[in-house]
């Protein structure tokens, strides 16, 4: 059936947790009520990347892109644009400029090229017609009927394709190796088990486009010769695995997954394995132990898993994003790939944008895009004209970096050489505000947590790094405890088992080097300057703003301020537990933090 509009509407879960669904549901009620529901299909889609802005309605052809819509905007949408044929100029995002109609318009995706999320925001993630005819499963056909597993291996050379879980090792050679293992029985996982605190690229790839590591996968198991593929995802993805489950029935019922996949006499079927959200479970091997029933726990390599992985077989993992890559260089060639990004780190990388920036959201760049373009063009500057003090990249893994980095291009070695990492893709910018004490203390107590145990180098030396960086947060650091973090840091590096250990000190490690003179004043002036450290910040009130009303009094939860009705209050600085409750409720001003 042929319709005069259509409107997409976000589908991700932070659009959905904002009554996305119920903006979606008014749309198509409002339709009916106004009589043009044989006018318009309204569809659900995956995330379109701008959050900052949802939840977001897409109208076409007109391409109107509407930002922080309502339930109620819906009769207006519905009675403005379907009916009478015009926009509705309130909702379209606006820059102090103009207001933008279309996507192309629009400052934060301007300097994006979408490859991995090419389909989430464009069809329903839920029909797999839709990814059809967007060039759907066409890489899977050639690589059952035109060309032989070599050549497809050659394709992926020629894109210069690398693991985007974080490694950055060649994706052809790693399914090079697998393929040339003997063996009737091998495997193909997809690792879908995003632990990053502010990360979210595969969860919003795999709600908005699930076919795709469908289809890539299935590439994969034809060219290694498996038949058997996994995807190991936290159960904490709701919504990604329901899409996931009804793409993978889509799949079976077009006889695109399963057995003798479309004439072509290969098997090959994929099942879903739910983590239990532990970090270190993103870690291959420990993924494995975890697939197999064990307690998710590394283990020495070699052997690798591509030469012995799941259930000791030869065994392909890559990672959402990696897969997601595969059926456009199938359908459009290596070499297409290969002429974006840089040199030694070809194609696109995706970032989840958060923290003290205007726009965060999910951010597609060409490889060799500097932080800069990112955090101050796309991502539009510093939330509330503040300073830019620093950005994370790689997530608990990742080093902060500072202003000097800012015009450095993006790419695997660059990012590296600064003392961070790729990663998976978490970005989180940090401004005036923040506290890199508090910052790297908040990474190292997460990898504490998370850290299996199994080597001592990781469950000693995150602990002993906490406990100094505790004792500088409290104002009883010594100079020499920053020599301490650095050689308990490098040796936590080179003596790991796995990744969480071998990077988890990066954090700490590049603060001490890139803010040394920040740790500094914690040490010698027992200072904080962004007030995070709440053992070094002073609550004092000025006697000459206090009228003395007593509602910091009656709101101190330990009684340590004093003061005669209509009277200047005091602090008693001994009985002070700074929760700042004094300072939040005083409507003069009176209360000073320093």
């Amino acid at each position: 059936m042929a319709y005069n509009h259509y409107i997409l509407t976000c589908g991700g879960t932070a659009c959905e947790s904002n009554k996305g669904i119920e903006i979606y549901e008014r749309l198509i009620a409002e339709a009916e009520k106004q009589g043009v529901a044989d006018q318009v299909q309204i569809v659900k889609t995956g995330c379109f990347g701008f959050c900052e802005k949802g939840p977001i309605v897409k109208v076409l052809p007109e391409d109107s892109f509407y930002v922080e819509v309502k339930p109620e905007d819906a009769p207006e949408i519905i009675a403005e644009q379907i009916v009478k044929g015009r926009e509705v100029p309130r909702l379209l995002y606006k820059t102090e400029k103009k207001s933008s109609s279309a996507v192309e318009d629009i400052e934060f995706y301007q300097k994006q090229v979408r490859v991995v999320l090419r389909n989430c925001g464009a069809i329903n993630p839920e029909n797999i017609d839709e990814y059809i005819a967007r060039e759907g499963y066409i890489g899977l056909e050639k690589a059952l009927f035109d060309l032989k597993p070599e050549e497809v291996i050659e394709e992926l050379k020629k894109s210069g394709l690398r693991g985007r879980g974080g490694a950055g090792f060649p994706t052809w050679l790693k399914w090079d190796l697998t393929r040339k293992v003997p063996g009737d029985i091998k495997y193909v996982v997809c690792n879908a088990d995003e632990g990053d605190p502010g990360a979210y690229m595969d969860r919003s790839t795999i709600e908005g486009d699930p076919h795709s590591i469908i289809e890539a996968m299935t590439i994969c198991g034809k060219t290694i010769g498996a038949h058997q593929g996994y995807v190991y995802i936290r159960a904490e993805y709701p919504l990604a695995i329901k899409r996931l489950q009804i793409a993978l029935n889509q799949a079976k019922n077009y006889g695109l997954l399963g057995k003798d996949i479309l004439g072509s006499g290969f098997d090959f079927d994929i099942e879903i394995r739910l983590g239990a959200g532990a970090f270190v479970c993103g870690e291959e091997t420990a993924l494995i132990k975890s697939l197999e029933g064990q307690r998710g726990m590394p283990v020495p390599k070699p052997p690798f898993p591509a030469v012995q992985g799941l259930w000791a077989k030869p065994t392909v993992i890559n990672n959402v994003e990696t897969l997601a890559n595969i059926p456009v260089v199938m359908t459009r060639g290596g070499a297409w790939l290969a002429a974006i990004g840089t040199e030694k780190s070809k194609g696109t990388k995706v970032f989840a944008l958060t923290g003290k920036v205007q726009n965060s959201g999910l951010v597609e760049v060409p490889m060799g895009t500097t932080l800069r373009e990112i955090i101050f063009e796309i991502g539009g500057g510093i939330k509330n004209q503040k300073k830019f003090k620093g950005v994370q990249t790689g997530g608990p893994s990742g080093g902060i970096l500072t202003e000097k980095a800012l015009d450095t291009p993006i790419d695997y070695e660059s990012l590296t050489a600064m003392g961070s990492m790729m990663g998976s893709g978490g970005m989180i910018v940090m401004d005036e505000d923040d506290c890199v004490v508090d910052v790297a203390r908040f990474y190292m107590d997460f990898c504490v947590d998370e850290s299996c145990g199994k080597c001592s180098p990781c469950r000693i030396g995150t602990t002993q790094i906490l406990n100094i960086l505790e004792k500088i947060a409290r104002g009883n650091g010594e100079e020499e405890d920053l020599d301490k973090l650095e050689s308990i840091g490098k040796a936590m590096t080179k003596a790991s088992l796995c990744m969480l250990g071998g990077t988890a000190a990066n954090p700490t490690l590049s603060t001490v080097k890139n803010f040394r003179e920040e740790y500094l004043e914690h040490i010698r002036d027992k200072k904080c300057r962004s007030g995070k450290c709440k053992h070094l910040v002073i609550f004092e009130i000025n006697p000459e703003k206090c009228i003395g009303c007593g509602l910091c009094a009656r709101r101190c939860p330990v009684n340590c301020i004093t003061g005669e009705k209509r009277q200047p209050h005091t602090i008693d600085q001994s009985k002070c537990i700074k929760c700042g409750e004094c300072f939040k409720n005083c409507k003069f001003g009176a209360v000073n933090k320093k």
